[in-house]
């Protein structure tokens, strides 16, 4: 959740949050822990977050305790709002890098789920057709209509029987 501060005309800071006026190096802790904040000009309501955060980091390079290298300050001021406009086409291009990279992975997931689908179908289709079988009454075979060889015996005794 970003905290909203309001910026007075006297240049006093307000955390509608906690209620109370806090300092520039406060505010500067919150936005070191990871905290997003939005400072907003009381009297006319615009966003003076940029104008804020740059009196941050100017007021810890006068004390010494400046964290930005003095290299990038310089591309900062040389580019300008072309460096800002550039960082953030990076950002842009590189989420859909990482967007593309993770569909393409996951195509051929996608791909086996559906084939799998259609395995579940075909074989919900054959222990439907299974069940059909066990559960019909069997059904009697025909006499066969060839006569099978009797063995020596058995015919000598029919042989015997009609002579």
């Amino acid at each position: 959740m970003i905290r909203l501060i309001k910026r007075y005309e006297s240049r006093k800071l307000y955390d509608t949050e906690e209620s109370r006026y806090v300092s520039l190096e406060e505010i500067a802790a919150w936005v070191r822990q990871g905290q997003e904040v939005r400072v907003v000009d009381n009297a006319t309501g615009a966003d003076v977050t940029s104008q804020t955060l740059t009196q941050i980091i100017l007021d810890e390079g006068r004390r010494g305790t400046a964290f930005l290298p003095s290299e990038l300050l310089h591309e900062l001021v040389r580019m300008g709002e072309k460096a800002v406009s550039t960082g953030k086409e990076q950002l842009q291009h590189g989420v859909n890098v990482l967007v593309q990279a993770s569909l393409d992975r996951l195509a051929p997931v996608r791909r086996a789920r559906e084939e799998m689908s259609g395995l579940r179908t075909r074989l919900e289709q054959l222990e439907a057709s299974l069940s059909e079988l066990e559960a019909a009454p069997p059904v009697p075979l025909a006499p066969s209509t060839e006569r099978e060889p009797k063995s020596k015996v058995a015919t000598a005794v029919a042989v015997g029987k009609e002579g």
